[in-house]
């Protein structure tokens, strides 16, 4: 089966490569040489494990699709239609539940772990998402009657949009633009490590759904790209598995099965004794004191 990520990547260099030479010109401080090796490392990874990885989310998809409760007529363009929104959607909740489970964001951590904000880092990718059922978020629509291949297709689509935003050379787009789609600018949001931008932005391609679910911040001040504790290295295997390590670290100091599960599926900075820091108890403390950075890579 074809995958169009595969047939973009051409692209993704030059465009990356324009950037690179667009930046030295103008002497800015986008790119920074190991960050973007460890980056592209990442991208590389990514596609060769997603060889592997999209068969078996391809499977799983068809076997729901045998017991799908209706069947969309995928050669009737109202249902390419349907599908675009079904299918960002469910990237919306994907990537906000990413942000808000520590299990979900072991995985993500890892496009978020770039001080940068450029093309580069668009292409830092998990190795991990697919093996940890991230494609579960999708896994209803082709109970509904979408075909697998369509939502495959779908997935691949909104991921080629998502491509061009990671650019500090677009400030913003006119103002009915800015309204409805995800644009560097929401998207830069969405990478900054400030408190006021923490878990905002989550959309794909549309921005409608932080608006409808109170998760949309406008970009202010310019963001401080990474995370509230940023890795010391650019070794891609550690930037893949530094959060599932630390995941591990704490369930086996842990002393009950109550702090087992929050250590894995609750929100990335939980600890039992207060020591961490969540993103609600970082705002919530901000009213009174200056918060401090969680000691996990959140």
């Amino acid at each position: 089966m074809d995958h169009l990520i595969h047939y973009a990547i051409p692209f993704f260099v030059v465009l990356l490569l324009t950037e690179v030479i667009v930046t030295a010109i103008h002497q800015k401080d986008y790119y920074e040489k190991n960050d973007t090796l460890g980056s592209l490392s990442m991208g590389i990874g990514n596609v060769i494990i997603g060889l592997f990885g999209k068969v078996l989310v391809f499977g799983a998809y068809l076997l729901v699709y045998e017991y799908r409760l209706f069947t969309v007529d995928m050669t009737r363009w109202w249902a390419w239609v349907l599908l675009f929104f079904a299918d960002d959607f469910s990237y919306y909740w994907f990537h906000r539940i990413s942000h808000n489970s520590r299990y979900f964001w072991a995985s993500h951590v890892v496009h978020h772990s770039s001080q940068k904000y450029n093309l580069g880092t668009a292409l830092r990718q998990t190795w991990t998402g697919t093996l940890s059922g991230a494609f579960v978020f999708w896994i209803w629509m082709p109970f509904f009657g979408f075909h697998p291949a369509a939502v495959l297709t779908m997935q691949s689509l909104s991921l080629l949009y998502q491509f061009w935003i990671h650019t500090e050379y677009i400030r913003t787009l006119p103002a009915f633009l800015e309204a409805v789609f995800n644009t560097p600018s929401h998207h830069r949001v969405h990478h900054g490590s400030d408190l006021k931008y923490l878990d905002k932005n989550h959309g794909g391609i549309l921005i409608i759904w932080d608006r409808l679910f109170g998760t949309f911040q406008k970009e202010e001040e310019h963001p401080t790209y990474g995370l509230t504790k940023n890795l010391d290295t650019h070794n891609p295997v550690r930037i893949a598995f530094h959060e599932w390590a630390s995941i591990s670290r704490d369930i086996l100091a842990s002393r009950s099965i109550h702090h087992t599960i929050n250590y894995l599926f609750g929100p990335p900075g939980w600890s039992p004794d207060g020591s961490r820091r969540t993103t609600r108890q970082l705002r919530n403390e901000s009213t009174v004191k200056k918060p401090s950075s969680r000691t996990t890579s959140r």
